[in-house]
């Protein structure tokens, strides 16, 4: 760190040992710095939801990431005027992800407004309405006179009933 390097990076895998957490890790960089370098810690979240990676997932993520690079790249250009980057529009943060089949960038203000940050899920569920051809194709003894589409309950109680059909 004493030489031209500015930047370091420490990936750890969360099952690598039971003794060595980020926290230790941190503390550990953090009192051996001394001045020198400093450290934080960036604990990648949406990973860590997931699971094991699919061949697919890791190839659509390469994708992604290129297609977000040149995006980026391409936005830099566009923002750059005499050695200052000037990115205050609504469009110079976006989010990149699938809209009906294809790949696109969508501005976070407009997500905002489609989004239900407590559930963490988006206000409208295009398959909400396939709930019956769902049921259908499971074998539920279901009436089409009887179904009621409506929006997605969320469960908040800890115990489910199953007298209730829960």
């Amino acid at each position: 760190m004493k030489t031209d390097i500015q930047r370091g990076l420490v990936l750890r895998n969360e099952k690598c040992h039971e003794h060595y957490t980020t926290e230790f890790l941190y503390n550990l960089y953090s009192s051996e710095g001394k001045g020198i370098f400093d450290c934080r810690i960036n604990v990648l979240g949406h990973l860590q939801q997931g699971g094991a990676p699919t061949p697919f997932d890791r190839n659509y993520g390469t994708k992604l990431g290129v297609k977000a690079v040149l995006w980026m790249s391409e936005k830099l250009q566009e923002v750059y005027r005499k050695g200052r980057v000037f990115a205050n529009s609504g469009n110079s943060a976006c989010v990149i992800g699938l809209r009906k089949k294809v790949v696109a960038f969508s501005p976070v203000t407009e997500l905002k407004k489609v989004t239900d940050f407590e559930h963490r899920l988006p206000q409208e569920q295009w398959w909400l309405n396939l709930r019956l051809m769902l049921k259908m194709l499971a074998n539920y003894q279901i009436s089409l006179t009887e179904y009621i589409s409506g929006k997605m309950e969320h469960v908040t109680r800890r115990t489910l009933s199953i007298e209730k059909g829960f």
